[in-house]
């Protein structure tokens, strides 16, 4: 049974491919099955537009799916940039580092104990015909006050995990999948998609 995982982004495939090695599916992607659209994420929560990237892949390509949509919430920017923060300050997709030193700027004269923030990613597992479950991870840390590592991608330089000292970007990467929202979801994930393999 093959399980699509609804990304081409590069670190993610990476992400995804480490933490669901030993499950027993073949994983696959957009890219490999010749599938090339991006749905229109109109959702106002992580979970609403992670269903719909999930559904749209799985009505095309008729197979299991997982989708995620995951993003950094400040709570000294009011839960900014939240859902938006893949585009964040009408910033191109792929400037990572404009859309940090546009928090970094908002955050500028903040202190250390109001910089409180976290990652969210909500996970959809759906099958062509029905949406099977939607399960989160979370990780808590601080904004930092400059950027730091060069591992990761998206904030993960700005995000500094108190109980490591470091940011999510000077951890390794198998650190990273342990304690990261996405490997926390991705894990969650592992049960149904085993007992739908098994089902099958």
């Amino acid at each position: 049974m093959k399980l699509l995982i609804a990304t081409n982004n590069p670190h993610k495939v990476e992400e995804f491919r480490e933490i669901f090695a030993d499950l027993p599916l073949e994983i696959t992607f957009p890219r490999e099955e010749g599938l090339d659209f991006e749905p229109e994420e109109t959702g106002n929560t992580f979970e609403e537009n992670a269903i719909i990237k999930a559904t749209a892949f799985a009505q095309v390509s008729g197979l299991l799916t997982i989708a995620d949509d995951s993003g950094l919430e400040v709570d000294a920017l009011g839960g900014e940039p939240g859902v938006y923060s893949a585009r964040y300050g009408n910033t191109p997709k792929n400037d990572h580092r404009r859309r940090y030193e546009l928090v970094l700027e908002k955050l500028r004269d903040v202190p250390d104990e109001k910089r409180t923030a976290r990652f969210r990613c909500a996970l959809a597992i759906v099958l062509p015909r029905m949406v099977v479950d939607v399960v989160e991870g979370t990780i808590e840390g601080r904004i930092a006050h400059a950027p730091a590592g060069s591992g990761g991608f998206g904030y993960d330089p700005i995000f500094w995990i108190p109980e490591y000292g470091k940011t999510l970007a000077q951890v390794s990467a198998a650190e990273k999948h342990r304690i990261s929202h996405r490997g926390r979801a991705a894990r969650a994930a592992i049960p149904i998609l085993k007992k739908l393999a098994e089902s099958e």
